[in-house]
């Protein structure tokens, strides 16, 4: 009688995410950049024990929904500490492709204040006490991927970052002085926002460049291939790639095992 009861407890448990996601610790951080308010995303595997990597995760030009706080809690799964930034400001989020083209514009006309406002989140993320504040990355997702080349162009103490379908930014001569992150992109075959020249220019100049780089291009993947929401928009270069999706996300993980390992 006991084996059952216990049982039924158990599998009660199981079936709340009790015990399946227990261990998961999330919670909203509050922070700000020059007195503009900010509310970020941290994930966490409570279970662990002592200090562990850190990933930033930047979201796409929507604002920090539902997706980029989900990037985070498989993170943590993976047993980073993972902190998804707020680029706008808090409760800043939209499903209109307008109203999120002039947020993510208020922010890239001007790289300096675009980089300050991300470096706001990388510190948000590296005064945690589970966090390993040497062994740093950053991911984004479309705005988000650009965020990250900028980040690592601000000469951010970071790893490594993983750009997921972003805007290609080739560096500049000053910007490749002071970058010390390694590069993944992560770039669909079939995006229309990257022309085959815009692409070969950047390729042109991370060549030249003495930045340690690595791009990953995936078949018939348009702009947002890891977002399943993403054909809802009602954009057509924006769509969901099931294998690209999945091949990503394994390349991430393969490249954090390099650069978190030295």
């Amino acid at each position: 009688m006991k084996h059952i009861q216990l049982f039924i407890i158990l599998t009660a448990l199981l079936f709340s995410g009790s015990i399946a996601q227990g261990a998961i610790v999330t919670k909203t951080i509050s922070y700000n950049d020059d007195g503009v308010g900010l509310q970020g995303f941290l994930a966490y595997d409570n279970a662990l024990k002592g200090k562990r990597p850190g990933v930033l995760v930047v979201h796409e030009w929507w604002g920090l929904n539902d997706y980029a706080r989900k990037r985070a809690t498989q993170l943590a799964g993976l047993g980073y500490v993972a902190f998804a930034l707020d680029m706008y400001g808090k409760n800043k989020v939209t499903d209109h492709p307008e109203q999120a083209k002039e947020f993510s514009k208020q922010v890239t006309k001007n790289v300096k204040f675009w980089q300050k406002r991300a470096l706001a989140g990388l510190a948000v993320l590296k005064k945690q006490s589970v966090t390993d504040s040497s062994r740093i990355a950053a991911i984004g997702y479309c705005f988000g991927g650009s965020t990250v080349q900028q980040l690592a162009y601000s000469g951010a103490d970071i790893k490594g970052i993983v750009s997921f379908h972003g805007s290609l930014i080739p560096p500049v001569e000053a910007a490749v002085k002071q970058t010390k992150a390694k590069f993944l992109i992560c770039h669909g075959a079939s995006d229309p926002f990257t022309t085959p020249e815009a692409l070969q220019a950047y390729i042109t100049a991370m060549n030249a460049s003495p930045i340690d780089w690595k791009m990953a291009i995936y078949a018939h993947a348009k702009h947002a291939f890891t977002n399943p929401d993403a054909d809802k928009y009602g954009l057509k270069a924006l769509g969901y790639n099931r294998n690209a999706d999945r091949r990503s996300w394994e390349d991430m993980k393969q490249f954090f095992n390099e650069i978190f390992s030295n």
